[in-house]
């Protein structure tokens, strides 16, 4: 009998202000920075788990917008749809999962993310909706984005 291929599926959100900062968590168990997300549960829709996963992580409530990508870390067969999303209230805080949120500019989040996570942020911002693999680290070279979406995002 052949292997059964075994895949998660998390969530995430980019979640940009007023004035363009992104919304940026630093996570507990790695330090690494990041868009907020998580694991999606299997009794919650897409949007639902990242208003979950947001809130839980930062403390701030948003309304969820468009797909703005998917992404497959090949190593470990996590599968992520990030989506724009729109902050309606609440103060920042921090939690068992992070050790800071906080809004940066753009240029900071491409400093302080790795190429995997960066692209989630700057795909966010594309006409088009994205498809990417990675190694958890890196953009895989040999697999090139493929564009869905055909309508403009608003700005």
């Amino acid at each position: 009998m052949a292997d059964i291929a075994h895949h998660s599926v998390s969530v995430a959100g980019i979640v940009v202000d007023q004035n363009n900062a992104i919304l940026a968590i630093q996570r507990r168990d790695n330090l690494h920075w990041e868009p907020p997300g998580g694991v999606l549960e299997i009794n919650e829709t897409p949007q639902d788990g990242v208003r979950r996963e947001i809130l839980e992580e930062t403390g701030i409530t948003v309304d969820v917008g468009d797909l703005s990508g998917v992404y497959k870390n090949m190593n470990i067969g996590v599968i992520a749809l990030v989506f724009k999303c729109t902050a309606m209230s609440g103060q920042l805080i921090v939690s068992n999962e992070t050790r800071q949120a906080q809004w940066i500019p753009l240029s900071e989040a491409e400093r302080l993310m790795n190429p995997s996570y960066f692209i989630r942020v700057s795909d966010a911002f594309l006409s088009e909706t994205p498809v990417r693999s990675h190694d958890g680290q890196q953009l895989l070279t040999n697999t090139s984005a493929r564009h869905y979406n055909s309508r403009p995002r608003e700005k």
